[in-house]
């Protein structure tokens, strides 16, 4: 069994790792001051925090910064060799595990909102209400939850009282003392990764068939009315489209992240150097990266929320120049 003990999700104490936790400290700074403005902004209107995409927006964007926050605390203190009791570590495990899978989750109910609005715009309103949110919220942290439920259950069923208050480095690993316990958290990860690429597939799909459909409905209509309404048709179900796409690929990213436990174990039995590595690497490509995209989709790619940004991150200054234009 590998040496649990001295690994974490950025980097192994007793290495020199000086240039790369610096890098992680300065990506994970910008990336929390752009989530803090995001998240200011969701509350400076009341189209944001009633509306269900926006509502989840904001869920992804709390969910990546406690994400970003826990990780970075952990890395830290890995770095400087401090040790934690193990039932500690196990809280702090237990957030990251959850919000781990918050994010995909999350991240899956916005495409299917995509989906009821491009292709179900008449039931949206229905299916979409701010009530309807709130329940998809809890039933968001609900199934997120049941991977951590499941993985320190089978924490607690196999280790003694004596365990939880040994010091030990940080990491999901302290507490997986035996092969069959990978097993199933692997065979959880796998069913959540192929129950969230299915609906993903199923949203895509669907979108797809009716941009095709506005397109060739954009020309076959003679009246110029018709056109531009089917123009503007078009025009909303390939935006809903691209949409759907950078969540595809943002989900990937964070659905690979599931499977990066297996790849490392993997590299640490050809070589520990190359191990040290792969766990750096994924920490920055599959967990940091995935909480900068979701700034791109909403955050720029919205203008509603862009000019709302904007106006907020220049106190106001954006709305009076542009007044005045």
């Amino acid at each position: 069994m590998a040496d649990n003990n001295s690994l974490i999700g950025g980097g192994v104490s007793s290495l020199p790792f000086t240039d790369r936790v610096i890098i992680v400290q300065i990506l994970v700074i910008i990336f929390l001051f752009i989530n803090f403005l995001l998240i200011m902004t969701f509350f400076q209107k009341e189209c944001f925090y009633t509306s269900t995409r926006y509502i989840l927006f904001a869920i992804t964007l709390f969910s990546d910064s406690l994400i970003l926050f826990v990780t970075n605390i952990l890395l830290i203190l890995t770095y400087l060799e401090f040790t934690l009791q193990v039932w500690v570590c196990m809280i702090l495990s237990a957030s990251m595990i959850l919000f781990n899978i918050v994010t995909p989750v999350t991240l899956t109910a916005m495409t299917l909102e995509r989906y009821v609005a491009i292709c179900m715009p008449l039931r949206h309103a229905e299916l979409c209400s701010t009530c309807s949110t709130m329940h998809c919220i809890l039933i968001i942290h609900g199934l997120s939850s049941v991977p951590c439920i499941v993985i320190l259950s089978t924490a607690f069923a196999t280790a003694s009282l004596s365990f939880y208050t040994e010091p030990m480095l940080c990491s999901v690993e302290t507490f997986m003392l035996y092969r069959w316990q990978d097993y199933v958290r692997s065979a959880i990860q796998e069913f959540y990764f192929m129950i969230m690429v299915i609906i993903i597939i199923f949203a895509y799909v669907k979108i797809m068939k009716v941009a095709k459909a506005a397109i060739i409905f954009a020309y076959v209509k003679i009246m110029k009315v018709a056109k531009a309404a089917s123009g503007e048709d078009k025009k909303s179900s390939w935006k809903g489209l691209r949409t759907v796409i950078l969540h595809g690929f943002q989900l990937l990213l964070c659905l690979i992240q599931l499977w990066t436990p297996f790849i490392e174990a993997a590299a640490f039995q050809i070589d520990f150097m190359l191990f040290i590595d792969f766990r750096y690497s994924n920490y920055v490509l599959f967990s940091l990266t995935p909480r900068c995209l979701s700034p791109l989709i909403y955050g720029l790619r919205d203008e509603t929320f862009f000019h709302a940004l904007k106006t907020f991150a220049f106190f106001g200054s954006y709305k009076i120049n542009i007044q005045k234009t």
